[in-house]
């Protein structure tokens, strides 16, 4: 502990970043002449495989971290499924996912139907497992597991249905994230048995020995430079080898210079990949880190405020993020509402769809997917290559700030779980060019309003020459007086989701 603590005092005395040249350096003021490409701003919706060995159980994120907790949920299941983890560590648990029915050409065509412009494959959790045929790393899914390079074959699968692809790296919190299966069990049968991540032979999975700390997903100042040279040397293989559209850490820029150092070499390779051209994603979920131009805001399963004058994004899933045979899934309702809420304040949905062991999606999952597919085939114009309008939405689950700007939630990280469902009262706005798409939150049976459009507003000061509804092929009646435009809704019903009106 004190030779670990030396170096990371001591950095400079250490390895330094190595990236390619270019213009783009780990100084802040280099990263911050960034731009985000125009394909992400007119993408709106990606579909995400956060798959792994931690999915071979079904049980659950943070399996390989919570199988080591004495007492948890996931240790209780571990103990009936495998055995106990001094016998039956994670290192096993990776020789039993075998990805046996794994189709990344169908998952990725089905996905493209449902309106996804782009997807994204893990690279790596905090599991330490390279999805991909890692160079530096051993404990990957071609050497182990499946056998199979699961970044190389989503990524093939992406180019051949024509979609942008991406990437996510979560491995950098990995040595304080993974350190519980350095412990052993306080009570019990087992009490005092060292678990299986106190063998020497698997630190390179494991991490050699350390203290536990009390936050396991946080930067602690405990990292050594070794850890922060590897972390980078194996993501920018990752980079290198699959040239990803898009590249995901799941938290903030890491470990200052080092996090910094992959920025600039991965928008350096953009510039070579694409003849000069910046046609790269970087994301962060630290606000500070996009601020200034840098990388791209990423909102984990929340949604921000108001309009962003940034392309933003929410990363979020149907379920748990990797598979659990008990989760509880959103309803197709909830998954139209966050596109459209997302996509009116200048955002993208990032919407995971956890795979079983075997690289299949359960009835549930196929019948949200079959839900978006059909939704998006009648209303993809209103999302798709849209921007925001002046306001993004109006409507009862809009509260009125003393400025008069509508918010929904607190602008962080989590608050998708204090969501009500929109109704056909709330109206929510994108634009495309000169025309202006409505969007009434469900099925109003008689009348929907849009005051937003009422003169007086003078949001909407040119004159209105047609409404019609997306998907439906008569003529409407509506007016415009007063209080906004009003709509004769048709005598069918045609969707149970938000229905959307093209105003010309």
């Amino acid at each position: 502990m004190a030779i670990l603590g030396a170096v990371a005092a001591a950095p400079a005395q250490g390895p330094k970043p190595v990236i390619t040249a270019g213009p783009y350096s780990a100084a802040p003021e280099s990263l911050q002449a960034y731009r985000t490409p125009e394909w992400f701003r007119d993408a709106k919706l990606g579909l995400w495989a956060h798959w792994g060995p931690q999915s071979a159980a079904e049980y659950g994120d943070w399996y390989a971290r919570n199988m080591y907790v004495e007492g948890s949920r996931q240790y209780k299941y571990h103990l009936k499924k495998y055995g106990h983890p001094s016998a039956f560590g994670f290192k096993d648990v990776i020789q039993t996912w075998k990805a046996e029915l794994f189709d990344p050409s169908y998952l990725v065509g089905l996905y493209k139907k449902a309106g996804a412009k782009y997807f994204v494959s893990m690279g790596v959790h905090c599991d330490n497992f390279d999805l991909w045929n890692s160079t530096y790393h051993r404990w990957n899914a071609v050497k182990m597991g499946p056998g199979k390079d699961v970044v190389g074959l989503f990524r093939n699968a992406a180019r051949e249905h024509g979609l942008r692809f991406g990437v996510t790296e979560h491995v950098w919190g990995s040595y304080n994230w993974f350190a519980t299966n350095k412990g052993a069990d306080k009570q019990g049968t087992y009490a005092g048995v060292p678990y299986d991540g106190n063998n020497r032979a698997n630190w390179d999975l494991y991490h050699p020995p350390h203290e536990i700390m009390p936050e396991p997903w946080a930067e602690q100042g405990n990292e050594p430079v070794q850890w922060k040279q590897e972390w980078l040397t194996r993501i920018k293989d990752l980079v290198d080898q699959h040239q990803p559209d898009l590249l995901y850490t799941d938290g903030g820029i890491p470990f200052s210079e080092w996090g910094r150092s992959l920025v600039a070499h991965y928008y350096n390779q953009s510039l070579k990949w694409h003849h000069g051209a910046m046609d790269v994603v970087y994301t962060s979920k630290r606000r500070s880190d996009c601020k200034v131009g840098t990388c791209v805001l990423d909102v984990e399963r929340g949604v921000v405020d108001e309009i962003s004058p940034d392309a933003w994004q929410t990363d979020t899933c149907v379920g748990d993020w990797h598979y659990d045979v008990e989760a509880v899934y959103k309803r197709p309702k909830m998954v139209i509402d966050l596109l459209v809420d997302i996509v009116s304040r200048n955002g993208n949905l990032l919407l995971n769809f956890p795979l079983r062991s075997d690289g299949t999606l359960d009835d549930q999952e196929i019948n949200i997917v079959s839900e978006l597919t059909a939704w998006m085939a009648v209303n993809s114009e209103a999302i798709h290559g849209t921007r925001p309008w002046k306001i993004f939405g109006e409507g009862p689950v809009v509260q009125k700030t003393p400025d008069g700007v509508g918010m929904l939630g607190t602008a962080a990280h989590f608050n998708e779980k204090g969501r009500s469902d929109l109704s056909a009262d709330d109206i929510r706005f994108t634009t495309k060019g000169k025309t202006l798409y409505a969007f009434s939150m469900g099925w109003n049976p008689r009348e929907t309003l849009i005051a937003a459009l009422a003169p007086s507003r003078k949001l909407y000061e040119g004159e209105i020459h047609n409404v019609t509804l997306l998907g439906y092929g008569g003529q409407l009646k509506w007016v415009r007086g007063d209080d906004g435009v009003r709509i004769q809704m048709p005598e069918q019903k045609l969707s149970s989701y938000a229905a959307a009106f093209k105003i010309e």
